[in-house]
């Protein structure tokens, strides 16, 4: 994407669990002091069509926080080119300005009501301007371990070449607060179902990596992963690197298998031994899910704001 009257590149993470779009702003500082890492920055010195608004926002996600101004400038990215209102950060925290964070920016795409800015998202201002027809926004989120780099987000439709049509499913978007989620209707590990009493929703979010659901449902699934264990000393679940299971979600009545080497997050201490698992306990509601990319790069994922939908597919 680039931004601004010189056309400066910034790199940003599609995010379906926020709804705000931001990139360092001039003088932004860090939580520790300092700038903001080896990041472009956006402002007047770098773009003559830039309009500050002197509006404040904050916002914060599960990894730290970013606040700075409102502002207006054009936006070019896949074939457009707009004018768009977002923000600039003035304040970044550490987990946002490190030299080894391979993004600049956040473009958020849950619905615009949970905005901090108050402003529509990138995606409804393309439709109210005619560039796309429909609020559309469809994922494909590639595997960095099979190196083929085929990751592709599509605006206003779906991109049949990516998913099986006959998998599809579409689902009624079941949050009322303004996220994309959908209503589990089973979960079976290595082919056993799992009971887990109340019914979840479950929160999909691209800018999440992990599958995060109560302490309670973590220990029940991990119950049924051979080899897995609580590691005291982490504070979180472990299981074998090399692990087998397939742990497999069902939605509309259509079965979503994940990769067992995407339930091994981060070996402990030998890659051949215990790894961190990609399922964590978040100690919160027994009845809400959050399924990040752990989940969502094993599907082809599609959400529709005009029908308040999401659509699911097997990948090709």
């Amino acid at each position: 994407m680039t931004i601004g009257s010189h056309s400066q590149s910034f790199r940003m993470l599609v995010d379906a669990g926020s709804a705000d779009m931001w990139v360092p702003g001039d003088g932004c500082q860090g939580e520790n002091g300092g700038g903001c890492g080896p990041h472009p920055h956006l402002g007047p010195r770098s773009s003559s069509t830039f309009k500050d608004t002197r509006r404040a926002w904050y916002t914060s996600y599960g990894s730290g926080s970013a606040s700075g101004t409102i502002v207006r400038d054009r936006v070019r990215f896949a074939g457009f080119s707009l004018e768009h209102t977002f923000g600039v950060a003035r304040n970044e925290s550490r987990s946002f300005i490190e030299k080894d964070i391979p993004l600049d920016g956040v473009l958020g795409c849950a619905k615009s009501n949970i905005s901090m800015q108050g402003v529509p998202t990138l995606v409804e201002s393309l439709q109210s301007a005619g560039m796309i027809e429909k609020n559309i926004i469809s994922y494909k989120i590639s595997r960095r371990s099979d190196g083929k780099n085929d990751g592709e987000i599509t605006l206003g439709g779906m991109d049949p070449t990516k998913y099986d049509p006959s998998t599809l499913v579409r689902l009624r978007n079941v949050n009322r607060l303004g996220f994309w989620a959908a209503s589990l209707d089973a979960l079976k590990i290595n082919g056993k179902h799992i009971k887990l009493g109340k019914e979840k929703e479950c929160i999909l979010d691209t800018g999440s990596t992990l599958i995060s659901v109560p302490d309670e449902d973590a220990a029940i699934i991990h119950r049924s992963i051979p080899g897995s264990a609580f590691n005291s000393s982490l504070s979180s679940w472990t299981v074998p690197c090399r692990t087998k299971t397939i742990m497999t979600f069902y939605f509309g009545g259509r079965p979503f298998p994940v990769k067992p080497s995407d339930l091994a997050f981060l070996p402990v201490d030998n890659p051949k031994g215990a790894c961190t698992s990609a399922i964590v306990g978040n100690g919160g509601g027994e009845g809400t899910w959050l399924l990040g990319d752990t989940v969502i790069k094993n599907i082809y994922l599609s959400t529709d704001q005009d029908r308040d939908e999401l659509a699911m597919a097997r990948l090709t």
